[in-house]
C-alpha cells in the first residue's frame, strides 16, 4: 500500500500559516470584497475629471491608494487559501471570484492612466505647486509617463483590462492540472516500500544514492507528462500567444522587450546573461565531467544530475535544525534582521509541509500592512534548508520595503526579487563551509554550492534561452507543437550539459512541467539575481557593517528607483557583463577547490 499524503485538515496547526492575520474568516473576506467593489465604483465616477485640477488628481490618487491597500490582503487571503489545497473547490471558487472582481474593477478604472498622460509637464508642475500632497505621487506619475509610448486610449485600456481574467487561463489551467488533477504513479523506494511520486517527493527521489530509484522516478515522472504533451504544448502556445497579443497591443517590438520594459530594465541585460553564460559553458562541462568521475559511471544520465557526488556525507535536516542554523548563518545581517527572522519562525508566517492538493514548490508573498507569507513543501533535506533561507530572504525583502516605502513604492520590481533570497543562500553556504572541519563534509558542501550555480545560473539561463527561442519562433509564425518544443529543449539540454552527459530522450519534455514558463520571462532574473547575490554576500562578509548598511538600503528601496539603480547602491552594475562573469569566476574557483579535495 502506498504511503499517501496527509489531508489538509490532518496537518498540525503549528506547521500551517495563520491566514487570520490577513482576514478573520470567509465572511469577513466577502464583506471586504464588497467594500472594494464600492470603492472602485466610486472612483469610476471620476472618469473624465481626474486631471481637471490638482485637487481632483490628488483625490483620485489617495482614494486609489486606499483601495489598493484594502485589496492587497484580500487578494492574498484567497490565493493562500487556494494554494494550501488546490483540490478544495470552495477555495478555487474564491480565487475565481477574486479574479473576476478585480478584472472588472481595473477595467472600470482603465481611464486613469490615459487621463494622467494627457496632462502636459507644465500643467503637472503647477499641480505639484498647488497641492503639496501630490509630491508623494510624483515618482508614480513619472513611471506612468515612462510607459507613455505603450499606453493606449481609455477605451482600449478598458478592453485590455477586461481581457485580463481570460488571459490568465493558460497559467491557471496549468496550475490546476499540475497540482490537483495530475496523479503521478507509484514506485518502490530504497526501502522496498511502495510510495506515490509527488512534486514534493520527486526532489528527494532523484537525489537518492540508489540509481534504480532515481532512474525509476525520473522515467515515471516524464512518461506521465509525455501522455499529456499535446495538451501542455497547447497551453504553453496559448501563453506565448497571450504575450504576443499584449506586446503588439502595447506597441512593443517583441514579447521580450515588453517583459523587460515592465521592470524598467534594458533587454541588453537579458542578452548579456545569455552571451556570458554561453561563453562559460566549458566550466559547466568540467562540472559534469567531475560528477561523472565521482559517481563512477560509464554513462552519466539526466537522472544522475541531483544525487550527491560525495558519498556518506548527506544527512537529514529537520525543520527545527534548519531554523536554528539559518539564524546563526544570517547573523552578519544584524540584530534587526535576525529578530524579524525569528518572528517569522515563531508566528506562523510559514506553511511548512506538503499535504494533499497543496501547491508544489515554494514561494514567498509579501502583503502591504501585514507580514509576508511563505509556502514550503519541507522534506528534511539540505536543499529544503536552503529553500527556507531563500524564501525568508524574499519575505524580509518584502518586509523592509513595505515598512519603509509608501504603498505605491513598496513593491520591488521582479527583476531584483531573487537577490535577497539568494544572498541568504550564499551566506548560509559560507557559514556551513566555515564551520566544518571534515574534508568530506566540506567537499559535500562545495558540491552543493556548485549545484546551486548549476540550478540557478546555468539551468535558469537555459530556461531563459528556451523562452527567448520559442517566443521568437511564434513571432515568426511558427507553430509551437509538442514536437517543436521538444526539439528546441533537447538541443539546449545537450548544449548546456555538454559531451559527458547522456541527454536522455525523455528530458526533451521537461519544458512541460516548468510552471515558471507561464510567468512571462521571469527565470532569467534567477540567474542575474544569483550573480548579484554572490557579489553582495561576499562584500558583507568582507566589509561588515558598511556593506550591510548598503544592502539594507537596497532592501528598503521598493521601487523608489529603477532596479538597476537600486542594485548599484548595493555595489552591483548589471548594465555590464561583469557581475555575471565574476559569478562564473567564483564557480570556477569552487570547481578548482573540490577537484583538489577529491
Amino acid at each position: 500500500m502506498a504511503k499517501e499524503l496527509l489531508k489538509r485538515n490532518e496537518v498540525k496547526e503549528e506547521f500551517t500559516w495563520d491566514l487570520k492575520d490577513l482576514c478573520p474568516d470567509n465572511d469577513a473576506w466577502e464583506a471586504a470584497m464588497a467594500e472594494i467593489k464600492d470603492m472602485a465604483s466610486h472612483l469610476a465616477q471620476m472618469e473624465g475629471h481626474i486631471a481637471e485640477s490638482a485637487e481632483n488628481l490628488l483625490s483620485y490618487l489617495t482614494q486609489f491608494e486606499k483601495m489598493e491597500k484594502k485589496a492587497d490582503p484580500v487578494a492574498s487571503y484567497a490565493q493562500r487559501l487556494s494554494d494550501q489545497d488546490l483540490g478544495n473547490t470552495a477555495n478555487q471558487a474564491m480565487v475565481l471570484k477574486l479574479r473576476s472582481t478585480f478584472s472588472d474593477m481595473y477595467s472600470k478604472l482603465a481611464f486613469a492612466d490615459p487621463e494622467i498622460l494627457a496632462v502636459d509637464q507644465r500643467t503637472l508642475e503647477s499641480f505639484y505647486a498647488a497641492e503639496p500632497g501630490l509630491e508623494a505621487y510624483r515618482k508614480y506619475i513619472e513611471e506612468i509617463q515612462r510607459l507613455k509610448p505603450h499606453c493606449l486610449s481609455a477605451e482600449m485600456e478598458r478592453l485590455l483590462a477586461m481581457a485580463q481574467e481570460m488571459s490568465g487561463v493558460p497559467n491557471q489551467t496549468f496550475s490546476v492540472f499540475n497540482n490537483a488533477d495530475l496523479k503521478l504513479p507509484e514506485m518502490t523506494d530504497e526501502n522496498g516500500d511502495t510510495i506515490r511520486i509527488t512534486h514534493g517527493r520527486y526532489g528527494s527521489l532523484v537525489e537518492s544514492t540508489d540509481r534504480r530509484v532515481r532512474r525509476e522516478a525520473f522515467e515515471k515522472m516524464y512518461q506521465t507528462y509525455k501522455q499529456f504533451e499535446n495538451t501542455l504544448a497547447s497551453l504553453y502556445s496559448g501563453q506565448v500567444k497571450k504575450l504576443m497579443f499584449y506586446a503588439k497591443a502595447r506597441k512593443y517590438s517583441s514579447t521580450l522587450e515588453a517583459a523587460v520594459s515592465r521592470n524598467n530594465v534594458s533587454s541588453n541585460v537579458y542578452e548579456n546573461l545569455l552571451t556570458t553564460i554561453n561563453a562559460n559553458l566549458d566550466k559547466m562541462y568540467r562540472y559534469v565531467s567531475l560528477r561523472k568521475r565521482l559517481l563512477g559511471v560509464d554513462e552519466l544520465h539526466m537522472y544522475d544530475v541531483y544525487t550527491p557526488i560525495i558519498s556518506d556525507a548527506s544527512r537529514k535536516v529537520s525543520f527545527e535544525e534548519a531554523k536554528e542554523t539559518i539564524l546563526k548563518a544570517l547573523a552578519p545581517l544584524g540584530e534587526d534582521y535576525i529578530r524579524l527572522l525569528q518572528e517569522g519562525f515563531d508566528n506562523r508566517w510559514i506553511d511548512v509541509y506538503e499535504n494533499e492538493g497543496k501547491r508544489s514548490g515554494a514561494y514567498s508573498s509579501g502583503v502591504y500592512g501585514a507580514h509576508p507569507y511563505v509556502l514550503m513543501n519541507y522534506n528534511d533535506t539540505l536543499d529544503d534548508m536552503f529553500t527556507l533561507a531563500h524564501e525568508m530572504g524574499h519575505a524580509l525583502h518584502s518586509h523592509y520595503s513595505n515598512t519603509t516605502q509608501p504603498y505605491f513604492y513598496s513593491h520591488y520590481k521582479i527583476f531584483v526579487a531573487e537577490v535577497a533570497s539568494t544572498c541568504n543562500e550564499i551566506l548560509l553556504m559560507e557559514y556551513l563551509l566555515k564551520n566544518t572541519t571534515d574534508p568530506k563534509e566540506r567537499a559535500y558542501l562545495l558540491n552543493h554550492y556548485l549545484d546551486s550555480f548549476k540550478g540557478t545560473v546555468f539551468r535558469q539561463t537555459m530556461f531563459a534561452e528556451f523562452e527567448k527561442k520559442t517566443n521568437a519562433m511564434a513571432e515568426a509564425g511558427e507553430s509551437l507543437t509538442a514536437q517543436t518544443l521538444n526539439e528546441v529543449y533537447y538541443e539546449l539540454n545537450q548544449r548546456y550539459f555538454g559531451p559527458d552527459m547522456v541527454s536522455d530522450p525523455c528530458i526533451a519534455g521537461e519544458w512541460a512541467r516548468i510552471p515558471h514558463f507561464y510567468y512571462n520571462f521571469y527565470v532569467y532574473q534567477y540567474a542575474t539575481g544569483f550573480s548579484s547575490a554572490v557579489a553582495i554576500a561576499r562584500n558583507i562578509l568582507k566589509e561588515g557593517a558598511p556593506a550591510v548598511a548598503r544592502y539594507k538600503e537596497f532592501l528598503s528601496g521598493g521601487c523608489s528607483q529603477s532596479p538597476v539603480e537600486l542594485l548599484k547602491i548595493a555595489g552591483v552594475d548589471l548594465e555590464t557583463p561583469r557581475p555575471i562573469q565574476d559569478a562564473m569566476d567564483v564557480f570556477g574557483q569552487v570547481l578548482d577547490e573540490i577537484e583538489k579535495l577529491v
